[in-house]
């Protein structure tokens, strides 16, 4: 059932971030459970294809009451961990910020994740990733110079810096909360976490070795050996020949002088254009598939660009499982892996309430309790 059998969450269902950790949690065994708004708002409804609703139970509560405050407050006392993605401020309104919940709970880790933070000058306004990796200097940093800045999805925002670095948090602070029996609050605000992220090119930056415009630097498609290229069938390929070895090794391949192998030969920038042309005319005399043949399996540090559709198909992804089919659906597998207490996909989206009356009769409530609280719009 995975590493966080037996470990009790409850997620305050939201959007992006939010149900990206929260499947996350499940994959590693957490029992996760959604606390739904009575509308059904921010929920697909339990469809298949919402994979990052997978693997919890779901129960709807309207917390707007003081009954269903007082419902969630009696799920947190049993609880583990909570967390939410509000705007600050709002789960103190409803009763049920962290002062409420670890008056109850004095254990309970308490995770918030929000794009801008609990506080500062921008906290109270609302923004998407686009905007919190803004603020951080990293969207600048991608994209071709003569195209702009290029929204790299919402995978580092969201996903890596959001998600990521709330998971991380919550599991450090259920770990400290075992041994001193006390609860905390994780803030995990999706600009500090992007800002962390950028640690490895700040220190290129400090080292002298990151000064250039966009796409003039050595890992952000400036330089010959680490860029995509264009074949003849008009498809995509990758390299990454950083190291020496590597990078002879392409140049072997593709039958191209590129010069000295030595990275600090290769790291004069103003030579990276006219290299850059010459390798891009190599690769464009063959298709994607052809290159596959010659570079694949070497270290060469070579990749084909595989659209979605495509990369459930390659043959590294399938002889590792790392998408799995469920209900017709295919899906990434839960990751990372575990040798011991592998983590699995235990539950199917459920659509907004679907285990309202079990998880009421966990917390003690009989059946004419639970039709009372139905009856009044308490819960559904």
């Amino acid at each position: 059932m995975g590493p966080l059998e037996g470990i009790q969450i409850i997620e305050m269902a939201g959007i992006g971030p939010g149900p990206f950790a929260g499947m996350l949690l499940a994959d590693m065994g957490a029992d996760v459970i959604r606390i739904d708004r009575m509308s059904g708002e921010m929920s697909m409804g339990g469809i298949p294809q919402d994979i990052c609703s997978r693997g919890r139970r779901s129960i709807s509560v309207n917390i707007k009451q003081p009954e269903g405050v007082d419902i969630v407050m009696k799920l947190i006392k049993k609880a583990d961990a909570l967390f939410e993605g509000f705007r600050p401020g709002v789960m103190e309104k409803l009763g049920l910020g962290p002062d409420d919940c670890l008056k109850h709970n004095p254990a309970l880790v308490y995770g918030r994740i929000t794009g801008w933070g609990q506080d500062g000058p921008l906290s109270p306004y609302a923004g998407h990733d686009i905007n919190y990796i803004s603020i951080t200097g990293v969207l600048d940093a991608i994209g071709r110079k003569d195209s702009g800045p290029v929204p790299p999805l919402n995978l580092i925002g969201d996903y890596g810096g959001g998600a990521m670095y709330l998971v991380t948090g919550m599991l450090a602070a259920l770990l400290e909360a075992k041994n001193s029996g006390k609860g905390q609050v994780v803030d995990a605000a999706i600009c500090d976490g992007v800002i962390s992220l950028n640690s490895a090119t700040h220190t290129f930056k400090l080292m002298g070795m990151w000064n250039n415009p966009r796409q003039g630097n050595l890992l952000d498609g400036g330089s010959h050996f680490y860029d995509t290229y264009q074949c003849a069938d008009g498809k995509w390929i990758s390299i990454g020949s950083v190291e020496p070895q590597f990078f002879a090794l392409l140049a072997e391949k593709l039958g191209v002088d590129l010069g000295d192998a030595d990275l600090n030969t290769r790291l004069d920038s103003s030579k990276w254009p006219a290299l850059k042309e010459k390798v891009s005319e190599a690769i464009k005399t063959r298709t994607q598939d052809e290159w596959c043949e010659i570079l694949e399996g070497t270290d060469a540090c070579f990749a084909p660009v595989l659209t979605m559709e495509e990369a459930p198909g390659h043959f590294h992804n399938v002889a590792r499982s790392s998408f799995i089919e469920r209900d017709g659906v295919v899906q990434s597998a839960p990751a990372p892996r575990f040798s011991r207490t592998p983590g699995e996909v235990t539950r199917s989206p459920v659509a907004p309430g679907a285990d309202t009356d079990q998880l009421l009769a966990e917390i003690g409530m009989n059946d004419e309790e639970i039709a009372a609280l139905k009856k009044n719009e308490t819960v559904k």
